[in-house]
């Protein structure tokens, strides 16, 4: 009819669900071109890839601060980033004319989906969270696995711990598995570590003299404390200087139990190294009979016996 209005296509019948949109209502007509709705949608997924980082570094330094232990925050800022990028991610589908009820998968796919496929994707990030919440070891914290690598502790996340290691290399060790193994953290709180070292001298070396010379010869090795106040752990307090005490009575000789305090826990073979070469540099100069134990063998042959080549031993 002449009276009626021309009605562009993307406000016929077809569309009427649009009409109640503001979104729609607000996109002038000259947008309505053959497959806007695709570059549309992309086109506000990529905006909000790009505002998520916007605004997480807007909110750097407010959650840096609000947060001490930096895997919390780190943690909080991903989420933030998730939760824009989601969101223009919805607004994208909304375009294209996804409904909630349209993704919606039935009770039986879904379980099955979610039992086969998201259970240890689940299960490592509800692992992340105890973490997080537990507090085992901190970003920058040197660690050792209990099957024996070492290293720090570069990132954590809600699925993954990452282990820059002493070997300069990088573990990323999904977080359901590393709660199932003993970690041990030599920079929890107090960084100061005990180690210990056995030595054997002879029956017949200067016991108490032996036992002067190896505390003086782990005293004078650097990172290793001198002295000082003593070092509580627990309810306990341990002097902080070298000691050395009589540990068992064995075989070949009398076994010394050295003990001291590394200042630090990063070179701690290396300072190790360092006391065994001091103690050995000491006894060899002793004036004092001090001798490392060996074992001695002595075998004993039966004159009685006569022996031909063809036997042996």
């Amino acid at each position: 009819m002449r009276g009626d209005k021309v009605v562009p296509f993307h406000r016929t019948a077809g569309f009427q669900h649009e009409l109640i949109s503001p979104l729609s209502d607000a996109i002038p007509d000259w947008i309505y071109v053959p497959g806007w709705r695709i570059l549309l949608a992309i086109s506000i997924v990529l905006t909000a890839g790009f505002l998520s980082r916007y605004v997480v570094r807007l909110i750097d330094q407010p959650v840096a601060r609000r947060f001490q232990r930096q895997s919390i925050a780190q943690t909080v800022l991903r989420t933030v980033r998730l939760a824009v990028t989601l969101s223009g991610v919805a607004v994208g589908l909304s375009i294209l004319g996804f409904q909630v009820g349209d993704l919606v998968l039935s009770v039986t796919v879904f379980s099955v989906v979610a039992g086969v496929v998201l259970a240890p994707l689940v299960g490592s990030v509800m692992n992340g969270l105890f973490i997080l919440a537990d507090q085992p070891y901190e970003i920058g914290d040197l660690i050792e696995l209990d099957n024996g690598n070492r290293g720090f502790v570069d990132d954590i996340t809600v699925r993954y711990t990452k282990i820059f290691t002493l070997e300069n290399t990088f573990l990323v060790i999904p977080n359901d598995a590393i709660r199932d193994q003993l970690v041990t953290n030599f920079s929890a709180e107090d960084e100061r570590t005990r180690r210990s070292l056995l030595v054997i001298i002879t029956y017949e070396s200067d016991i108490t003299h032996a036992q002067q010379l190896i505390r003086r010869a782990a005293a004078e090795v650097e990172n290793v404390i001198e002295g000082g106040p003593d070092i509580r752990i627990g309810t306990a307090r341990y002097p902080a200087s070298p000691t050395v005490l009589i540990h068992d009575f064995g075989d070949d000789g009398i076994v010394l139990k050295l003990r001291y305090w590394v200042e630090r826990p990063y070179q701690v073979e290396a300072v190790d190294a360092s006391v065994r070469e001091t103690i050995l540099s000491m006894v060899e100069k002793s004036e004092k009979p001090i001798e490392f134990a060996y074992p001695h063998r002595q075998i004993l042959f039966d004159d009685a016996q006569e022996w031909t080549p063809s036997e042996s031993l």
